[in-house]
Parts: C-alpha cells; sequence; structure tokens
C-alpha cells in the first residue's frame, strides 16, 4: 500500500542565502545513496522530497535514509484523488493496517498546502474522519491525545494520506560545513564524536596513533572498522586514515620524562601532528571524543595545557555528554561492539596508575624538553600511513589490497 516517502528536510530550512545550496546537496547525498535502488522515482520541492517507490522495499530505502544528514523526517505514504470520497476509503486501509488492539483513539490531521482547495484544512478533516469512523470497529475519537493520527497532506502536485513518521538524523547536509580530522583511538567516544560531527555536516578525515609492537594488527583493524561505519554517514560514502608510527615518540617519553606526565605529553605530541596534518590537508579543525573529567586527560586543566600546542580549533562534540548517552549513541549507530574488542590502543601504552590531572604549563615544558620530540614528530608525520576506506568493500589490514590508496 505505501507508493512513496515523504521527506522534510531538517535545520537546513532555517538557512536564507544559502538554502538553495544546501537543499542541491542533500537532494544529491539522498540520491547517492539510494542509487542501488533502480526503480526509485524523485519530485521535490522547495520543502517536500518526494522518493516514488514502484515497487521497491520501503525498509530497505528507510534504513539509508536513516544514513542522511540533514533530514528532520519521512512519513511513508499512499496518494490518492482530492475527492472526500478518495480519501476516506485509502484512510480506512491505512488506519485498520495500523491499529493494533480492539479499541483505539484517533483523529485526521490536514495539512492544506494547496490553497485551492475549496475547504479548510478542519472542514477536510472532519470530513474524511466521518467516512473512516463507521468502517474501522473500536475506532473513537480523541483530538488531544491520539493513538492513531491519520495524516492528509493536500498539495498541488498530489494529495498524501499516512499514519507513520519517522524521525530523521536532522542537522545539515553532509559536507556544507567544511572538514575535520577526527582523532580515532578505537574506543567508544571516538566514533560517536565522528558521528555527530558528519551530522553537522562536517567531512572528515581520521587520523590514528599506532605503537606496534606494543599494539597490534587487531587493534589497528578494530580502527579500520569503526571508519569504515563511519563512512555510511559521509557524503562521499569516503574517508582517509591517517595512520602514524607513535612507537618512538611513546618511548622516548617514557624513558626520559617524569611518568606522571606520559599521559599529557603522549596527547600534546599528538596535537602537534595532528596540527601539522591540517596545515598540509588544508583541513579546519580537529574532532575529537573527550568528555569533561572522564579520565584525567580530560580534566578541563589537562585540556588548556595540550590545546596549548596548537592554534588549530578543536571541537569536542561529546564535551558534556555523560557515558551512558555516549555508549546509547554508540550502539544506534553499530560502533559499540567493534569499540569494545579487547585490542589495546596506544593511549594505553605506560600509562602510570595516577597521572597528574592538573598539570602546570611551565613544568610540562620542563619534562617535554627533555624527551626531544620535534624531530620524532616530524619523522612520523614522514611515515604516515592513508588508507582510504569506503561503505562498499571492506578493507582487511591482513590483506591489504591494491585497490586502496596506502
Amino acid at each position: 500500500m505505501i507508493s512513496l516517502i515523504l521527506v522534510r528536510y531538517g535545520e537546513m530550512t532555517l538557512k536564507k542565502k544559502n538554502y538553495r545550496q544546501f537543499l542541491q546537496m542533500i537532494n544529491d547525498n539522498i540520491k547517492r545513496k539510494l542509487k542501488e535502488f533502480k526503480k526509485i522515482k524523485y519530485f521535490n520541492t522547495d520543502y517536500r522530497f518526494y522518493i516514488y517507490l514502484n515497487g521497491e522495499d520501503y525498509k530497505l530505502v528507510i534504513d539509508k535514509l536513516n544514513t542522511v544528514s540533514g533530514l528532520a523526517s519521512y512519513s511513508l505514504c499512499s496518494e490518492c484523488a482530492n475527492t472526500y470520497e478518495a480519501m476516506g476509503e485509502l484512510g480506512v486501509k491505512l488506519v485498520s493496517e495500523y491499529k493494533k488492539g480492539a479499541r483505539a483513539s484517533f483523529k485526521v490531521e490536514t495539512n492544506r498546502g494547496d490553497k485551492n482547495y475549496p475547504a479548510t484544512s478542519i472542514e477536510i478533516s472532519q470530513e474524511v474522519a466521518r467516512r473512516v469512523l463507521p468502517k474501522v470497529e473500536g475506532l473513537y475519537v480523541d483530538v488531544h491525545n491520539p493513538e492513531i493520527t491519520l495524516n492528509i497532506d493536500l498539495r498541488s502536485e498530489g494529495t498524501y494520506l499516512y499514519v507513520e513518521t519517522i524521525k530523521g538524523l536532522g542537522g545539515y547536509p553532509s559536507g556544507t560545513a567544511g572538514c575535520g580530522l577526527l582523532m580515532m583511538s578505537g574506543g567508544i567516544d571516538s566514533p560517536v564524536a565522528g558521528f555527530l560531527s558528519l551530522k553537522k555536516g562536517i567531512n572528515l578525515k581520521a587520523i590514528h596513533f599506532a605503537s606496534p609492537p606494543y599494539t597490534s594488527d587487531l587493534a589497528l583493524q578494530k580502527v579500520v572498522d569503526l571508519t569504515e561505519v563511519l563512512t555510511n554517514y559521509s557524503s562521499n560514502s569516503k574517508i582517509d586514515l591517517i595512520v602514524i608510527p607513535f612507537t618512538k615518540i611513546q618511548d622516548s617519553i617514557h624513558e626520559n620524562a617524569s611518568n606522571i606526565y606520559m599521559v599529557t605529553l603522549m596527547r600534546r605530541a599528538m596535537y602537534k601532528i595532528a596540527s601539522e596534518i591540517c596545515k598540509k590537508e588544508n583541513i579546519d579543525v580537529i574532532i575529537n571524543g573527550e568528555s569533561i573529567g572522564q579520565v584525567a586527560s580530560q580534566t578541563l586543566e589537562s585540556m588548556k595545557v595540550v590545546n596549548e600546542v596548537t592554534n588549530i580549533p578543536i571541537i569536542r562534540p561529546l564535551a558534556t555528554f555523560d557515558k551512558e548517552e555516549i555508549v546509547d549513541i554508540a550502539r544506534r549507530i553499530k560502533t559499540f561492539d567493534i569499540s569494545i574488542r579487547p585490542y589495546e590502543d596506544c593511549c594505553t601504552v605506560f600509562v602510570p596508575e595516577h597521572p597528574i590531572i592538573k598539570p602546570k604549563l611551565d613544568l610540562v615544558l620542563a619534562e617535554e624538553a627533555k624527551c626531544n620530540l620535534d624531530d620524532l614528530i616530524m619523522e612520523a608525520i614522514e611515515n604516515k600511513e592513508i588508507i582510504t576506506l569506503n561503505d562498499t568493500k571492506k578493507y582487511n589490514v591482513f590483506e591489504k589490497d591494491d585497490e586502496f590508496d596506502i
């Protein structure tokens, strides 16, 4: 019975001068995500996007739409003539199919986009309700808190009825807000931070710090798999993963600096490297999964000392999130089960039992000077490895494929 999906745009409708540009980008993103569905046809206005299914499975189409940022919601619609008889007949079918129990409260809600129609929205709702109520057993009217709302979208391009609306990702069309470098650790938080950034229109590259032999290829594979999940939400379905060899830097810090500063110095080195990558790659911001106070390196004092090494803006989408909130999103975007694989990343190497949580900059600089990191940082950048990941083919760390840019 469902013949089309009505898509509503999200926050982009607040835009004025850039609205047309945003509109074109999000429409292109939808079509790109649905390119495998060969029977689908499209029609759009300034505020609506119609997907005519032509026999395609709407559930599979919805799965793809759930990865497109900038969409407020979508409704599973059926189309009919703009007569009361046609709307009433279709309304009976839709309500009967949706009704689960013996009794259900009900109302009709009309959006009269076609102002030429010779009746008000209230009059249309009343006329259709009058035709539906007697024909669906156990149905009764409740205009304030109905269990079932039969929606009528009466527009110049057609008359559409639906009872179910699905919430979209919201945010802005992917690719409209510049580019960010995501610090991908392999834990629960960083892929969630990446997802939230993609949702706000930021294209991503990802950077990962590997420390063999302290970290294994299984740990790198975990990061690859997490990044591949994020490609589903990217406008071009691709993300470059930049792998930085970090072992020599960690060894130098461990051998030369006071143990309690290990985490602080390691984070500063990471940000120095990330900043250089941003400058070379013309990337606008650094993004990470830090949440205030969650661990020693994420106190405000630690963040301040670490931030001192760069003038590149740092975005922390999860700064005020509780862990449970982060985990809920990780489960929803299907990164949680990957993140909890028991393979350690470089952030767990040489971590002291009691790292300093309120570091002072002058003391940090004194400890950092002992480690002679500048040359090691440049060497790490020169020996970086780039893996281009996409949402169609899995990359295997143990079987490098020439199709990938390595």
